[in-house]
């Protein structure tokens, strides 16, 4: 019986492992997004301690979140910033400055693109 303890306790440690990597993983994106996110204000910045997000815009933000939820912070940051400043206009996506003035069209090429915009950013 104790053997079957040990097993089943190794399984079970394991199965939990494997639900925290896929927790922790972040979503993947579309071939725009490379372009959007030089636009975006938040990137992320390597420390000693792990990972912080940082701004472009206002150089006094900063937030550290643990290891396991930085990305999902990073991504909560990106939609918001993105729902402000991004929007579709037939099959152009436009992002916006503060003024609401465009800075950017890109084309979006196919239906990958505009389901990605829709997902992920909610617009």
């Amino acid at each position: 019986m104790k053997k079957y303890l040990v097993i089943a306790l190794g399984l079970a440690f394991a199965m939990l492992a494997v639900d925290a990597l896929i927790q922790a993983k972040p979503t993947s994106k579309a071939p725009i997004y490379d372009t959007i996110k030089e636009f975006s204000p938040y990137y992320i910045e390597k420390r000693f301690g792990g990972l912080q997000i940082m701004s472009h815009v206002n150089p006094e933000f900063k937030e550290k979140p643990n290891n396991m939820d930085v990305f999902h912070r990073f991504e909560s940051l990106e939609k918001t910033w993105g729902k402000k400043y991004l929007k579709i206009d037939k099959q152009t996506l436009l992002i916006q400055d503060k003024s609401g003035k465009v800075i950017k069209k890109l084309p979006l090429k196919g239906s990958e693109d505009t389901l990605f915009i829709h997902s992920y950013y909610g617009i």
